[in-house]
């Protein structure tokens, strides 16, 4: 006997050896089919390509509802699918894996399923990815308590006072989650004055503007601002899709075109079919030569970003022919170029600002009327004119209806 033989299991017996594994073949799909855990595969888009027999029995539902019928997101609540929309999808595709995240899923029957879910993205051979696959465990017991926070909360709702806290703790989390969608604050940067400001339009609702400042090297920073159709969680969804999109492609290249390119293609892929999603926006970068800045910026369908002179001249860099990002596959975007040098600063904006309703007849306050209210003002730094802007859309009341974002570079004047 050969040494070791009795610890072979086809070293005695001609053959056995297949046999054992096609049974561990067939016990690798059992334990896939009916494994502790749900598992799931869905395509990049998230609809379900394959899911196991666990989670179709904690779901109450049938393979031919799901596969290739549903997006993973279809399965989650509503506050689920916001969160995965605006959060983890978006960090996933950035990161490449995703742990233990609580989400709620719901059932057939109706009542809500907490899980903790990790997904991982699977690459092809040139590194693009392929598929999402996705692993579900079930959190019930964990989550038990806020089940009873839940209905003792449902019960004090019959409360006006109760529900007064209701509505306000609403406007709480929408600000929150408005404010994700923006950066914290700008970096200082030597020599460049910055400021930004966002005016929600509703308390209660999302808007889609957006915009975002940070360095790319010692010298170059890259900048973006934006507006998203439509209002509520499906616009702030595209724009957290937009943000870590324009932000990963202007890292790896900062070329503003391309950057919108790659946006366009991004929004392509994802928004298909009945549900088109498309947004307005302008991508730059600007370097450091001496005490002044040159600045490329490419638009696609945004209005034009402005300039005030040191001189007390103010003037709009002309982006016409740009198309909106998220329409058409092969988009134009229109790139132009400037140099700011001390007391010149560049604004940009999003159209809430020029579609505000003034006056008796409320008109349109347009263009003309913004480059007139710019030079009246110029020169002026950054911040002061963020906070001359910010008076003029509180001056507009409920004229403004729109959520508007701003955003000033400038180069601070030589004393």
């Amino acid at each position: 006997m050969n040494p070791g033989a009795a610890d072979d299991p086809g070293a005695e017996t001609p053959g056995a050896w297949p046999a054992f594994s096609s049974l561990l073949e067939d016990s690798a799909e059992d334990l896939y089919e009916s494994a502790p855990c749900g598992y799931l595969s869905t395509l990049m888009d998230g609809t379900i390509a394959k899911i196991n027999a666990t989670l179709l029995g904690w779901l109450g539902l049938s393979r031919e509802e799901v596969v290739g019928r549903k997006r993973f997101s279809d399965l989650l609540t509503v506050g689920g699918r916001l969160y995965h929309e605006t959060h983890f999808a978006p960090l996933l595709r950035m990161q490449g894996h995703l742990g233990g995240v609580a989400l709620e899923m719901r059932t057939a029957a109706g009542p809500r399923l907490p899980v903790l879910v990790t997904s991982t993205l699977k690459r092809g051979p040139d590194g693009e990815p392929l598929l999402i696959r996705t692993t579900v465990f079930d959190a019930t017991d964990r989550r038990s308590y806020e089940q009873e926070l839940l209905r003792a909360r449902r019960a004090a709702d019959e409360a006006r006072e109760q529900a007064e806290a209701d509505r306000a703790q609403l406007r709480e989390a929408l600000a929150v989650l408005q404010r994700s969608l923006l950066p914290a604050t700008l970096p200082d940067l030597p020599g460049v004055e910055t400021a930004g400001y966002y005016h929600p339009a509703s308390p209660t609702e999302l808007g889609g503007d957006f915009y975002d400042l940070f360095e790319l090297d010692d010298t170059r920073t890259a900048f973006f601002l934006g507006d998203v159709c439509g209002k509520g969680p499906q616009a702030a969804a595209v724009t957290s899709l937009t943000r870590y999109t324009l932000r990963a492609a202007m890292i790896q290249d900062a070329d503003p075109a391309d950057n919108l390119r790659i946006l366009n293609r991004a929004l392509m892929a994802r928004y298909t079919g009945d549900d088109p999603r498309y947004c307005t926006a302008v991508a730059g970068v600007f370097e450091r030569v001496g005490d002044t800045l040159t600045v490329r910026l490419a638009s696609g369908g945004h209005p034009p970003a402005l300039v005030l002179r040191a001189d007390g001249t103010a003037e709009f860099l002309s982006t016409r022919g740009g198309m909106l990002v998220g329409v058409l596959p092969a988009a134009q975007f229109v790139e132009v170029r400037t140099v700011l040098r001390p007391g010149d600063t560049l604004l940009l904006y999003t159209d809430g600002l020029t579609e505000a309703r003034v006056g008796p007849g409320r008109e349109l306050y347009g263009y003309e009327a913004l480059l007139e209210f710019a030079t009246a003002r110029a020169p002026a730094g950054s911040r002061a004119l963020v906070d001359a802007f910010t008076g003029l859309l509180r001056d507009f009341g409920d004229g403004l209806d729109d959520d508007t974002a701003l955003l000033a570079i400038g180069v601070p004047a030589t004393p």
